[in-house]
This record gives C-alpha cells, structure tokens and sequence, in this order.
C-alpha cells in the first residue's frame, strides 16, 4: 500500500514533482481549468500531463477545438435570470459574452492555450475509448497530442502523480 500524497507549500516542493490532470468537460468555461492548472504547474516546474476523455476530447478534437459553447442551461453559478437561460439564442449570447471577456483579459483561445501548454514542456493524451466513441483517429486531434492511449496506460504513466478530475 502506498503512502497518499500530501501537497507541500515550501520552496522545495516542485523538485520531482507531477501532476495529472483528466480533462472531462467539452463546454467553454469547464475547458479553461485544467489549461490554468496545467499552465501553473509547468511555470512551477512541476512535469505535467493532461488525459481528454468523453466531452473533454472536443477541447482537442480539430473541428471542435474552436468552437466550444458555454451553456447557461442548468448552470446554477451563470447569474443570470433563471427564466431567461432556457429561452434561444442565450448559449450564443453567453458563449459571445464569455470569448469577449476572455480576449479582455487576454486569455488564450483553447487552442493556443494547448499550444502554450505544450511549448512549456506540458504532455497532451487523448483517450483510446473516446476516439472509438467518436470514430476519431490521430489525423483529427490537434498536432501536440503525444499518443491515443488507454486510461490504464495513462494511469501507468502518471503512477505518483496528483491528480485532478475536471
């Protein structure tokens, strides 16, 4: 049995350090936490790796990688009025609203945010099952995915690691 991991907060704690991260979620605003946790943790110097798997796979697939929607539906933390997120048109609106304020803030679009990921030593993975799924092979992912792997060859890989569900 092995002895759980306990973060550290000293300046020593990157030193062999890793940290996995499973990215779950297609939809804009859950794309982004995973790139800004990954993002952290290579400035850090801290080895890092992200596994797409189900609806997370858009954030890499080619055709979708651009156009992810955020959708206020059912999002209880949108603050907008409940009676108004149902109604159509109001993904497009949110979406639209959601890309401004994040080209405000000079935030990188999903794919370039992968690309600076990469660039910073970060190691991209897309799911064996979820390219199956969606009959997608390595033609349609973006260039920096590292490998189709299966999540217990990525669990392997990341042995010690902490890791993140998103």
């Amino acid at each position: 049995m092995s002895t759980p991991l306990v973060p550290r907060f000293d300046d020593d704690a990157a030193t062999g350090r890793r940290l996995a991260i499973i990215c779950s979620k297609g939809n804009l605003d859950m794309a982004y936490p995973g790139l800004v946790l990954a993002n952290a943790a290579l400035g850090e110097g801290v080895e890092t790796h992200l596994f797409f798997t189900f609806w997370g796979f858009d954030m890499i697939t080619k055709r979708r990688m651009g156009d992810l929607k955020f959708t206020p539906v059912g999002n209880t933390a949108t603050h907008m009025p409940m009676g108004l997120t149902p109604l159509p048109g109001m993904t497009a609106l949110a979406t639209r609203q959601m890309r401004r304020t994040l080209a405000e803030l000079d935030i990188p679009t999903v794919p370039e945010f992968l690309e600076q990921v990469v660039a910073a030593g970060g190691h991209l993975w897309a799911c064996r099952l979820s390219a199956d799924m969606n009959r997608l092979g390595a033609e349609d992912l973006h260039e920096s995915v590292e490998g189709i792997i299966s999540a217990s060859d990525f669990i392997e890989m990341t042995e010690g690691a902490q890791l993140l569900f998103i």
